[in-house]
């Protein structure tokens, strides 16, 4: 039986983190950075990467950073080569980037519609694809991480199903997959919604980022060992509310 500390230390893992150069995507791959994996911060924004990815070589950790356009087959593939070229291996993918316009429908447009798709749906798609070839070809197994929502947005809906049915598909393979549903989080990216009470909430607080970051440690860890196609909810207690 392996100790509780060996069972958290991914020393010697190879892990990408999309949309890792702020946010929940930071919050993240800082704790699997801590946790002894070599992270690459894989982001649209690639200076923000190479910031994000120098203040955590600055602590001694392991990491690295890529630009990437998730909505973009091609830039999905050459990540995924990259990585595996350049460090033998890729054993933990995390499928954070995701883009929130916070529009009803009423509002939206086709055009709005396809980019939300396209980058948190289909950009998922795309990553988990390309990086299970990577993980399936070294023989290893490996862990998928897709961070979904509790907000009723469509796009998150067909990931949580994308996780369900690929977790089916790759399970022969070892590879595992699950989710992640962040409820209200506080982000930069939160800080302009209107109309929530943090108060409110059971637990009267908006969570922290590192509060993803750690569940996202449990399921990236040997402490998940046999869970796949299950969704944790990190979210306070507001779905009770």
């Amino acid at each position: 039986m392996l100790s509780n500390q060996d069972l958290l230390n991914l020393t010697g893992k190879v892990t990408i983190v999309t949309g890792g150069a702020a946010g929940i995507g930071y919050g993240i791959a800082a704790r699997l950075a801590e946790a002894g994996a070599s992270v690459v911060i894989a982001d649209i924004d690639g200076a923000k990467a190479t910031i994000s990815a120098a203040s955590l070589m600055e602590k001694g950790l392991k990491a690295f950073d890529y630009q990437l356009d998730i909505a973009d087959e091609g830039s999905v593939k050459t990540l995924m080569d990259f990585v595996a070229s350049r460090f033998g291996t890729l054993d933990i993918l995390i499928n954070n980037a995701g883009i929130y316009p916070w529009l009803p429908i009423a509002q939206m447009t086709s055009a709005d519609f396809d980019r939300i798709m396209g980058v948190n749906l289909r950009g998922a798609f795309l990553c988990l694809k390309y990086a299970s070839e990577k993980m399936i070809a070294s023989g290893n197994g490996g862990r998928i991480i897709n961070l979904t929502s509790t907000v009723n947005e469509a796009s998150k809906h067909g990931l949580l199903g994308l996780t369900k049915s690929a977790a089916l598909e790759y399970a022969p393979h070892k590879i595992t997959i699950n989710s992640v549903a962040p409820g209200m989080i506080s982000t930069p990216g939160t800080s302009n919604v209107q109309g929530v009470d943090p108060a409110k909430l059971p637990l009267q607080r908006q969570g922290d980022i590192d509060e993803i970051g750690k569940v996202v440690l449990f399921l990236a860890s040997d402490m998940s060992s046999y869970m796949t196609g299950t969704e944790i909810v990190v979210d306070g207690g507001e779905l009770l509310s």
